[in-house]
């Protein structure tokens, strides 16, 4: 299996995060995401190690991180200015990365691909991820998007964390200060997790579909 995770997160469960991520639960809402997920992980694996990171990945913090120390980079994060930066890093380094494109808004897990991002249609956060990385001159990378149109969700405000949030007063990106928070629901996200964690991991062992044994 897995033996080292690095996990990168400054944010903190929020009750937007109990229908789409295993470790968020009533019972670890505003506890940090990388907190719960290690505790979670090693629930299942107590073997595998955890270094946990409380910051956001960006170009202010892209220097903490040492590429070459990575088997695989998996990005998740949602902002380009911070996709751009752990991709362009990690093709410097010549480690093998994944990004995961636009998953909220969307109600079909079946719309999920894996491609190249030169490949993608539809989704609109791969639209801007093609100009910018053609930009600086990246030739390939490997992504999971879908091509299913987003939706425009409808925000109840009777529940909505605009009204509601319980974030703490100390946390970055609080839901109140959020410009949109996109909406997700419990089979998109999680669907494109696993199809990049299968991904990863084919990667790494050299996977071979014409030859099952592998």
């Amino acid at each position: 299996g897995v033996g080292t995770l690095d996990l990168i997160d400054d944010d903190r469960v929020c009750l937007t995060n109990l229908n789409q991520q295993i470790f968020a639960t009533r019972r670890t809402v505003s506890k940090y995401k990388v907190d719960a997920a290690e505790e979670r992980l090693h629930e299942i694996c107590p073997q595998t190690i955890i270094n946990k990171h409380k910051c956001f990945y960006l170009p202010s913090t892209a220097e903490l991180f040492d590429f070459t120390e990575y088997d695989y980079v998996i990005d998740a994060i949602d902002t380009v200015t911070g996709k751009l930066e752990i991709i362009m890093r990690a093709k410097e380094a010549g480690t093998p990365v994944i990004s995961c494109m636009g998953a909220g808004n969307k109600v079909d897990p079946t719309a999920l691909r894996v491609s190249d991002i030169y490949k993608t249609s539809v989704c609109p956060l791969a639209r801007v991820m093609r100009k910018e990385l053609r930009k600086r001159g990246v030739k390939n990378l490997k992504v999971v998007y879908s091509e299913e149109a987003p939706i425009k969700p409808f925000e109840d405000m009777s529940i909505s964390c605009r009204n509601h949030c319980i974030c703490p007063p100390d946390a970055q990106r609080k839901c109140t200060d959020r410009r949109d928070i996109p909406g997700s629901n419990a089979f998109v996200p999680s669907a494109a997790g696993l199809i990049i964690a299968g991904e990863v991991v084919k990667d790494l062992i050299s996977f071979d579909p014409e030859n099952r044994t592998t």
